[in-house]
């Protein structure tokens, strides 16, 4: 699904809040927590909040067929649009197991202050890996994957959706910054094995690559579940600063984001100007 409008307004910063909260596997418990931290963050003055992947549920193959739901007339749709109405905000619902057509999607969905969906990404690289005596997940083995791009538009400039392990490749990011976007929003639960290693890393690069700025939210750790989640929710600026993180409590993580600093790094870095689409291109076929 592709939504993008026109900025509405000459305004050129706002503040992101990125909610890593605790899940568990009672769907109306973790949806009462995610509206409790959504109002605590709009109340302190964040016109744009992120909750994680898989906010809604656990995040393992043997649940997501389990906790799915449709997007638009299910009970997760329903909140998510009355809290972004009622506290008059954007809203990134993280992520949640979509079923349509019996096919169940890993999706994120955007909500604007008239509690109106605006935009939903289906998680397009599905998490299959196997890393002997770190972790083996296979995604695939009940999710299917999106094809499609996701951007919206908060008012102050557009925005890319990637879910998780899409950040993993560069391609989806450069595209997006092709179509016009200055900012990436990731949902994500990296776990214990690749945490560590690369989730900065990543967000830094991408951050980097494309000179726009970068948030990904992350659940909080339990310890106690079947995946445990790196948690360490961050956004990054273009210059790739850490500007906001935190390790692995149940918290909230507030960015100020300033439309200025992207132009700035634009203006003395002007990578975008001096690609040599003579010899390369990304490219996409949507």
């Amino acid at each position: 699904m592709f939504s993008q409008v026109r900025r509405m307004s000459s305004t050129k910063n706002f503040k992101i809040a990125l909610v890593q909260m605790s899940v568990g596997k009672e769907k109306n418990a973790n949806l009462e927590n995610a509206v409790k931290f959504i109002r605590q963050a709009a109340d302190n003055g964040a016109s744009l909040v992120v909750l994680p992947e898989c906010f809604n549920c656990p995040y393992g193959t043997k649940y997501f067929r389990e906790y799915s739901e449709p997007i638009g007339t299910g009970i997760t749709s329903k909140t998510l649009s009355n809290i972004a109405k009622e506290k008059k905000i954007f809203l990134v619902g993280g992520s949640i197991p979509e079923i349509d057509n019996d096919k169940v999607y890993n999706a994120a969905t955007v909500w604007n202050p008239a509690g109106e969906l605006v935009a939903k990404h289906r998680k397009v690289h599905l998490f299959d890996i196997s890393i002997p005596g770190g972790i083996t997940f296979k995604e695939s083995e009940v999710l299917s994957p999106g094809n499609s791009f996701s951007i919206f538009n908060n008012g102050i400039c557009n925005i890319g959706l990637g879910i998780c392990y899409d950040m993993r490749f560069p391609e989806l990011a450069q595209i997006y910054r092709k179509k016009g976007c200055d900012m990436l929003i990731y949902p994500g639960a990296f776990n214990m094995t690749t945490g560590p290693l690369h989730w900065e890393l990543l967000l830094r690069s991408r951050a980097n690559d494309n000179q726009v700025f970068v948030a990904a939210c992350s659940p909080a750790q339990d310890k106690t579940s079947d995946y445990i989640a790196w948690g360490h929710s961050t956004v990054v600026d273009p210059w790739a600063n850490i500007m906001a993180t935190t390790e692995f409590e149940e918290t909230i993580v507030y960015a100020d984001i300033d439309m200025n600093t992207l132009n700035k790094v634009r203006d003395q870095i002007p990578t975008g100007k001096q690609k040599r689409y003579d010899l390369y291109d990304v490219s996409s076929k949507l």
